[in-house]
């Protein structure tokens, strides 16, 4: 028996996907924000503090990026409301699960990016009589961007993906959307095209704004 595509089905339920895909990027933007703190306050521990912290954060790193992300979005979603007595709705317990999951792999690119860094320009910052704090703000900080922007634009592009494992605890986010309309229609091929287009789409997007980034703020870039 041969199968019909029928779009027309999916557009009138198109505010399903749409909505799924604006709450995708506000899942990612609001992660990645944390993720990106908790990302570089480990990363200057790491580069700074002794062994032990070292070992305490690299076993954060090392547990978190070996563990699947749908298992993580279990157990904070399902086993820590048990073990701690707590209750969050489901999109609050994803953007926690995705945050600490960015933190562990933005940790790894801001350390990169940190030992990086010619040790000639800190010294510099340390003659001109620079506080540790000015010195982190403008000379480490800025150093840094420019030469982890292109491994940090790779790794927000992936977390953004990442959202679709939202759909499993049921957040509405895009993919939850076609998984909507297939179950109410029964149109699962044209509604995961639409779906696999918006990804393909607003990922190119975000790329796009990205290099321009990378290309404004590049290393060797002259003013």
């Amino acid at each position: 028996m041969g199968y019909d595509l029928n779009f027309a089905v999916v557009w009138r339920n198109f505010d399903k996907m749409w909505g799924g895909l604006l709450l995708s990027l506000e899942l990612a933007v609001i992660s990645i924000a944390i993720g990106v703190l908790i990302g570089l306050v480990l990363a200057l521990a790491h580069v700074s503090g002794g062994r032990w912290l070292r070992g305490v954060i690299a076993a954060y790193v090392e547990t978190i990026r070996n563990v699947p992300l749908i298992l993580l979005v279990y157990l904070v979603f399902y086993g820590l409301p048990q073990a701690v007595d707590i209750r969050y709705d489901a999109a609050t317990s994803f953007v926690v699960t995705l945050s600490v999951y960015s933190g562990a792999y933005l940790v790894e690119v801001f350390r990169a990016g940190l030992e990086a860094i010619p040790k000639g320009q800190i010294d510099a910052g340390k003659a001109l009589g620079l506080t540790p704090w000015q010195r982190f703000t403008s000379v480490r900080l800025p150093a840094m961007i420019r030469i982890i922007l292109p491994a940090l634009s790779n790794t927000f592009i992936s977390l953004f993906k990442d959202t679709s494992v939202a759909s499993v605890i049921a957040v509405p986010e895009l993919t939850w959307g076609a998984q909507w309309i297939n179950l109410n229609t029964f149109r699962i091929v044209e509604a995961y095209l639409i779906a696999t287009a918006m990804y393909l789409v607003t990922g190119y997007l975000l790329l796009f704004l990205l290099r321009l980034l990378e290309r404004r703020f590049r290393v060797g870039r002259h003013a």
